[in-house]
């Protein structure tokens, strides 16, 4: 019985190819005469988000911003924030100050916004009134005079006691001898010491005498000389009560003169009187040493004696500039978190606290961090920073040296400084997605998503807004203005680059290049505006620069070294098209598609997929193919069939699954031994009930097969079979256009892999009819039909019990 016909589709009529731009609705002569409009056009979601993420104060809650460029995101954010930072409180200042008590972990000082300069100012003319002050109250006659009187008070008690001594010893005919090794006593006679010789003649009663009086004599000499390191000990105690006393009368009234500016600020009152009491501590630092007097702290003094009251102001921010908005390029760990310089002295690297420099989140602090994601999870050691700090809401100052501990060198531990700002992160979808699947604790520091949409919807308004948003980046960019025709040739070519006529793309930054490109033809033609035809070169010339591999690829098929027919027709063999991406630059490639068929255990061979050069995606489109044929034909038995599958020609990985339907026809061509029409070539992927399903890239596949037949020449039956789905994605180029308009070419669209068949074999296709049979002479009775005798076949050889056991086996 015979079944309903199969009509093969019909050619689409030139409007449904390409939706092009109407600006009627807004009356304009240039870009210049249109009102700017916000970069977030259409981004209300992501807005939203941001708005969000600003305003709460919760830890956690920063963003990632994710959309399909995202470095054309971040000056539209920035702006953003920035906007909203001009009107929030300034952040704190803060400075590193010496620590007294312990030099190697220097002091933070947290101050009001604009009093860190002021601060850092008033010490630094201190110390110049020091170096001035203190060695002239050194150099008074008042404190040479004291010291003059303690050194003389020291020498005269000294003397006394020895010249005491000395008497005694001449009244007892004794002499007191200095050596180079200290004192010696020996017996005198007349006046004169006594040789050796002369002292053994004497009387041995005279000769005890005389030891017996020495000895007396050598524990006096003994007490003086134990006197004398504590009187010099005395004196040095006076010497320095004198130099604390002239310290502080020469220094008292500086310092209590600098607290007045500050007298609101107790934490710097306390520090000038650290620096007060260290003046008086370390008086020896600072004055010429006399009298024999040496440097309390040696010779290697890492910080210089007035360097030490300096201060190092980290960061500051002028009271009424509102919050920091800092976006750093470089994130590595030092450009985050600081870092400590060190300088080369007498061949030793050294470091103090003034050589603490701040980092990206020094900067930040109290207000925005704009990062990319990317760059900072490169970057060694920082993205493992960056959490530490969010979680601990404190900068630690570290180093990679200090994380790997490479060395044991004593360095400088910074006090950490509260952390209060907000992370904004920049990078794609999948990188957003790998992280939160990845590290457990992504979600715990960026707990808001601002996910920007990567075209708006060209309905309503949105091209009247889409040419503001043109206007508003010609000025951005301080371009010539566009006029009317210029402005419909970008919008149109917005919906290009969003693959789909009814969207517009939003990546501001690929339509603000092409401004750029299509101003300096202008210029090329001495314009003063930018016109369509600018505008179009921009776009070739775009195309042109990178399209060499395009080139040779084409130039293969029209040698004939690689095999693509457009004319004629075949049996198991069709044109797929595949779309090839490099560099950012799309373009379609026809691709010859083969099927062979045998008798077999039902089993369909994926080439591609047993060398390993398809894709999972590829192979699942195959398998699809295994479910359609016995959905379709294996009513009442296992189909018997072997069948192989291949891109001819493909020498790289081949993945997606848009040329499954074009897989489908080949096969049943080469099941139903009809040919298919090679002046026709198909894209579109197929489910198991036979629908063709809607791919992407289809403008440039739909071009890259128009090429090679405009290059063989038009005959008026080449065209290609699309998805019907796909229909409304169509801004084919103006050439396409009008071939197809002239009848010289034609896009098919295509529903079911029935209607597809019709028109690339030309023979009825059949469905089955009410007694559960195809009709005579259809396609689908000439598949079945040899699939029944490919099954008889096999029956034949294994015999009936093989067939049923190897059934579902591969043979």
């Amino acid at each position: 019985m015979t079944g309903p016909v199969m009509e093969a589709p019909q050619p689409l009529e030139r409007e449904r190819l390409a939706l092009r731009c109407d600006l009627s609705g807004l009356a304009f002569g240039t870009t210049a005469d249109l009102s700017d409009v916000d970069l977030m056009v259409a981004q209300d979601r992501a807005s939203a988000a941001i708005d969000f993420g600003a305003e709460v104060s919760a830890p956690g809650f920063n963003l990632f911003v994710v959309g399909a460029s995202p470095d054309s995101l971040d000056e539209a954010v920035k702006a953003l924030l920035e906007d909203r930072a001009r009107s929030a409180p300034p952040p704190s200042d803060w400075v590193y100050l010496n620590n007294f008590a312990e030099p190697h972990k220097p002091i933070a000082m947290e101050l009001p916004p604009g009093r860190g300069p002021g601060f850092r100012d008033a010490m630094r003319a201190l110390v110049q009134d020091l170096k001035v002050a203190l060695p002239a109250a050194f150099e008074s006659d008042d404190y040479q005079a004291r010291r003059t009187v303690i050194e003389q008070a020291f020498s005269q008690k000294q003397e006394a006691a020895f010249k005491a001594l000395q008497e005694e010893a001449t009244a007892a005919d004794i002499a007191v001898i200095r050596t180079p090794f200290g004192f010696t006593l020996a017996p005198m006679k007349d006046g004169q010491v006594l040789r050796p010789e002369a002292f053994n003649e004497l009387p041995e009663a005279t000769r005890n005498r005389v030891h017996e009086t020495i000895q007396g004599l050598e524990k006096k000499l003994e007490a003086i000389l134990r006197s004398v390191p504590v009187w010099d000990k005395q004196r040095r105690m006076d010497l320095r009560k004198l130099g604390q006393e002239t310290t502080e009368n020469a220094v008292g009234h500086l310092i209590d003169e600098l607290k007045a500016p500050f007298a609101d600020l107790p934490k710097v009152l306390g520090h000038l009187e650290h620096v007060r009491t260290d003046l008086v501590d370390n008086v020896g630092l600072f004055i010429p040493q006399q009298g024999g007097e040496e440097n309390q702290e040696g010779d290697a003094v890492v910080v210089a004696p007035f360097d030490r009251y300096e201060v190092n102001l980290l960061v500051t921010r002028p009271e009424g500039e509102g919050a920091p908005v800092v976006q750093e390029l470089h994130p590595s760990l030092s450009n985050l978190v600081g870092r400590i310089e060190h300088v080369s002295r007498q061949g030793v690297l050294i470091t103090d606290f003034r050589l603490i420099k701040p980092g990206a989140l020094h900067r930040a602090n109290g207000g925005y961090l704009l990062l990319d994601a990317r760059s900072v999870l490169t970057e060694p050691f920082a993205w493992t920073a960056l959490k530490r700090g969010l979680k601990a809401q404190q900068i630690r100052i570290e180093s990679a040296v200090d994380l790997l501990s490479l060395t044991s060198t004593i360095s400088l531990e910074p006090d950490p400084i509260p952390l209060g700002l907000k992370i904004v992160l920049f990078g794609e979808r999948r990188l957003y997605y790998l992280l939160a699947a990845l590290d457990p604790e992504f979600r715990e520091h960026f707990k808001v998503l601002a996910d920007f949409d990567d075209a708006v919807d060209r309905k309503d308004d949105a091209e009247v807004t889409y040419a503001r948003l043109v206007a508003t980046l010609a000025r951005a960019k301080q371009l010539a203005p566009l006029d009317r025709d210029a402005v419909a040739r970008v919008v149109d070519r917005a919906a290009r680059l969003a693959g789909d006529a009814a969207k517009l793309t939003l990546a501001v930054e690929k339509i603000g290049d092409l401004l750029v490109e299509a101003e300096y033809w202008a210029k090329k033609d001495g314009a003063p505006i930018i016109r369509a035809a600018d505008v179009d070169r921009a776009i070739a010339e775009q195309i042109r620069r990178a399209s060499r591999i395009r080139e040779r690829s084409q130039e293969a098929i029209l040698r004939d070294i690689a095999l693509v027919d457009t004319s004629g027709s075949a049996v198991g063999q069709i044109n797929g098209l595949s779309v090839l991406e490099l560099g950012g630059f799309m373009f379609g490639r026809p691709t010859r598609i083969t099927a062979r068929v045998s008798p077999g255990a039902g089993k369909v061979v994926d080439i591609e997929r047993e060398v390993e050069l398809g894709g999972p995606i590829h192979s699942k489109g195959v398998l699809i193919l295994s479910g359609f044929l016995s959905g379709r034909y294996a009513l009442e038995a296992p189909i018997s069939l072997q069948a192989s599958l291949v891109f001819e020609q493909s020498y790289g990985g081949v993945d997606g699954d848009s040329a499954s339907s074009a897989e489908l026809y080949a096969l049943l061509s080469a099941l139903a031994e009809v040919p298919l029409r090679q002046d026709l070539a198909v894209t579109g992927s197929v489910n198991q009930h036979g629908t063709v399903q809607a791919i992407g890239g289809v403008n440039e596949k739909i071009e890259g097969f128009f090429d090679i037949c405009r290059a063989r020449g038009l005959t008026g039956s080449q065209g290609v079979l699309i998805p019907e789905a796909n229909v409304q994605h169509l801004m084919l180029r103006e050439d396409v256009i009008e071939a197809c308009a002239e009848g010289r070419f034609a896009v098919y669209p295509v529903a079911t892999v029935d209607q597809g068949l019709a028109l690339m074999t030309g023979s009825p296709v059949g469905e089955r009819g009410p007694d559960g049979t195809f009709a005579e002479g259809t396609v689908n009775r000439l598949v079945e039909d040899r699939l029944a005798t490919f099954a008889k076949a096999r029956r034949s050889v294994v015999g009936e019990a093989g067939a049923r056991e190897l059934g579902g086996r591969v043979t």
